[in-house]
Parts: C-alpha cells; sequence; structure tokens
C-alpha cells in the first residue's frame, strides 16, 4: 500500500502512532460535522428545493428561482438576512473588493483591527502596486490596529471608535501569510461587542476566508454585518468550480449587488451558467470535507511536530481555520516539501513546482496542488513565499485518507 510511492517504514511508523494520538480530536470533529449539517438540511428542507432549481438559466438571468432559493439556503444556514452567491464573484479577493467598494464611499474611513491584510488585499486598499482603481484613489481612508500576542487590542480599538468617524471595520479571520494565528470566533464575539456597544452604525466586515463550518458559530452568528469568501474553498467542496459569495444584512447586500452588476439592478441580474447544481452539491457536502480537511490538517501538524519542525496550530490547539503552516527553516525545504506534495496529488502528479512571481504578492511564490479545480484550496494545496522563515502554509483534502497519502509523500521527498 505505501511501498508503491516509496514511503520509508520510519514514516509509516510514525504516522500509526499519531493517528492513534488523534483519536479524540478526530472524534470532536464528527460531532461538529453533525451539527453543521443538521443546520444545513434543514435550510434545504425549509426552503423546499427540487430539481428543477438546478436549471440553466441564459441572458441576462431573470426569474432565477433556483439562484433565488439558493441564496435563501445561505442567509438561513449563516443566521444572515441576505446573501449574493454568483458564478460572476471570481475569487474571495474579488468579493472582498466587491464589498468595500460597495459600502464604502468617497470620505468613508476603514479600519483593520487584525493588523496587516492579506497580500492581494493590500493592494485593493492601496497599501501596496500601482493601481489607480484601489480605495484609498478612491478618495476612503484607511487605518489600521495591529493584533497584540495573537488577539485584538480591545483597547486601542475601543479608544479609536469613541473619537468617531468609522464606516467599515474589517477582521480577517485567517492568518494570510503572516506568522499571527487564526483568529477564533470567540476573539470576534468579543471584538465586535466592543465595536457595537460603543457605536453601533459602524460595519463590521469578517473576511471569512478557510473558517466556514469549522467552529460551531459563524461571524453573522455572532453580530458581524456582513462576511465574504470564495467557494474555491470551504463551501465550494470542490465541487463549485468557481465563484464566491457574501452574506449579511439586507440593506447591504443591496448595496454590494448594485455594485456586481449596476444600480436599481442588483440582485435581479446575472445567469448562473449552468453552475447552481454545483453549488448546492458544494453546500451540501461541505460540512463533511471541512470535517475532513480538519483531519488532514491536525494530522499533517502532529506528523511534521514528531519530525522536528514547529508548526501552527499545533495538534491540540483549537483551529479557527483549515490552514496549517510549517516552518521548513530553508528555500530547500521548503520547495521539496511543495514537491512532495505536488506528487501526492491526483492531478499532474508528474510536474515539478518551481518558485515564480505571482501577481499581488511582494515574493517569489512556490505553489503545489495538483486538484481537479486549478486553484481550489478545499482540494490539499501547499504554498509559501520565498522569504525567512520559509513556511508552507497548507490547507485541503476532498478525503482525510487521500489528505494521509499526500502528507507522507511530501515528508518523505522532503527528508530524502
Amino acid at each position: 500500500m505505501y511501498e508503491e510511492f516509496g514511503i520509508s517504514q520510519k514514516i509509516i511508523d510514525t504516522s500509526k502512532e499519531v493517528e492513534k494520538e488523534l483519536e479524540d480530536i478526530f472524534e470532536k470533529y464528527e460531532e461538529n460535522c453533525l451539527k453543521a449539517s443538521s443546520k444545513v438540511l434543514k435550510a434545504f428542507q425549509n426552503n423546499k428545493v427540487s430539481t428543477t432549481d438546478f436549471n440553466e438559466i441564459t441572458g441576462y438571468g431573470y426569474f432565477d428561482a433556483g439562484r433565488e432559493k439558493l441564496e435563501k439556503i445561505y442567509a438561513e444556514i449563516f443566521n444572515a438576512e441576505d446573501a449574493l452567491v454568483r458564478p460572476q464573484i471570481m475569487s474571495g479577493t474579488h468579493a472582498l473588493t466587491l464589498a468595500l467598494f460597495g459600502v464604502l464611499k468617497y470620505g468613508d474611513t476603514m479600519i483593520s483591527v487584525s493588523g496587516e491584510p492579506y497580500d492581494t488585499l493590500r493592494s485593493v486598499i492601496g497599501l501596496s502596486g500601482d493601481s489607480e482603481n484601489s480605495l484609498i484613489k478612491h478618495g476612503i481612508k484607511y487605518e489600521e490596529i495591529k493584533l497584540i500576542n495573537d488577539d485584538f487590542d480591545y483597547e486601542k480599538i475601543a479608544e479609536r471608535v469613541r473619537k468617531g468617524g468609522i464606516k467599515l471595520i474589517e477582521i480577517q479571520r485567517s492568518r494570510g501569510y503572516s506568522q499571527r494565528k487564526s483568529i477564533n470566533i470567540d476573539k470576534i464575539e468579543k471584538v465586535i461587542k466592543t465595536i457595537k456597544d460603543i457605536d453601533s452604525s459602524i460595519i463590521v466586515m469578517v473576511d471569512n476566508c478557510y473558517g466556514e463550518f469549522v467552529e460551531k458559530k459563524e461571524p453573522t452568528d455572532v453580530g458581524a454585518d456582513i462576511f465574504v469568501s470564495s467557494l474555491m474553498k470551504n463551501l465550494g467542496a470542490g465541487i463549485a468550480t468557481s465563484g464566491g459569495y457574501i452574506v449579511g444584512r439586507k440593506d447591504l447586500i443591496h448595496m454590494i449587488a448594485e455594485r456586481l452588476t449596476a444600480p436599481c439592478i442588483g440582485k435581479d441580474l446575472g445567469a448562473n451558467f449552468n453552475q447552481l447544481l454545483s453549488y448546492y452539491k458544494g453546500i451540501f457536502m461541505a460540512p463533511s470535507i471541512v470535517k475532513s480537511v480538519l483531519k488532514t490538517m491536525t494530522y499533517a501538524s502532529r506528523m511534521l511536530e514528531k519530525f522536528g519542525f514547529k508548526v501552527s496550530p499545533t495538534y491540540n490547539e483549537k483551529r479557527a481555520d483549515i490552514i496549517q503552516t510549517i516552518e521548513l527553516g530553508t528555500e530547500e525545504r521548503l520547495i521539496k516539501f511543495c514537491q512532495g506534495i505536488q506528487k501526492g496529488a491526483p492531478i499532474e502528479a508528474y510536474v515539478v513546482p518551481v518558485p515564480d512571481e505571482m501577481p499581488g504578492y511582494p515574493h517569489k511564490e512556490i505553489m503545489a496542488g495538483g486538484s481537479f479545480t486549478p486553484g481550489a484550496t478545499i482540494e490539499l494545496s501547499c504554498d509559501g513565499p520565498l522569504t525567512e522563515p520559509y513556511t508552507a502554509y497548507m490547507q485541503g483534502s476532498l478525503t482525510y485518507e487521500y489528505g494521509k497519502l499526500g502528507i507522507m509523500i511530501g515528508i518523505e521527498n522532503m527528508l530524502k
């Protein structure tokens, strides 16, 4: 079984030890999956989903009952007033851009309270790059409050909110390419309460990429006005081939939908490009897929820790998203590990990834991801910037078994 992949006995034995250690943690993931599955199933039943809801609508996309029902399902699952779930939203960065430009106007102020945003969002804001279409170039003001020891600076945030003049506060749940930890829902709930107790008119937006169904609550359960993500991640479940979503307050979704299409048209426009069946299947399968990913990443964390590498989160830490990081220490190990993950992929396992420039990123990147949908980070993938401390950022796996094999092959390739 393992011999055909060239996996050594040492890695096989370590794997057996690790799986015994993780039994109780895996059981908790099963419980969480059942809770999320019950929410999804109830939403499908409450909205009377029918096979006719999967029909393709072409042209302008008017009167698409299946699209409207899908968005009601998203709103119900995430305890929100409304949702926008569209193939026209091309990525998580695009969803964030739509939300920010839909809500913010000239002279408004937005603040990131989770420190420096992800690389591609920095370009959207205008903190990097040379785009004439950034938020700052459109007269929107930006401020930033750094985290303290992987938690919000509640005192500084409260002080700034009292000064007034804030239209929107943005929270990035996942770590991105930073060394900080991802932010769990308890901390998000506490900071939203801190903000809203002082000024309830401030819009709180959460970048929820990689976070859905990881914990029992979602951002809208704890007071967020809107949150956004890509269907190439958790909720697409490896079935959706493109798309993104935004859920939240009805008035905000209306404004964002007008930014996506046109004023006074909003959600009424947008053909589904025959994507609805994959979107319905994706959200239906998402709890189970997220469970598989959590098991895979927890397994990877403990395995790599056993081989002497610094990992975050550790195997027994509470997880806020599906990201696993491994500090590999050298450029060579980062490259070899990513190449090993590629060797364990179902698609293009024969390809050898090499570092290269990537649009929107300041450093050369190496990316491994032999996935059915290119770029789908809910499938097992691994990437990292070629800069110290040479950290690999790993996520995904459609099943635990395939993920486990991929991790073992990746470690073998690096340790050779």
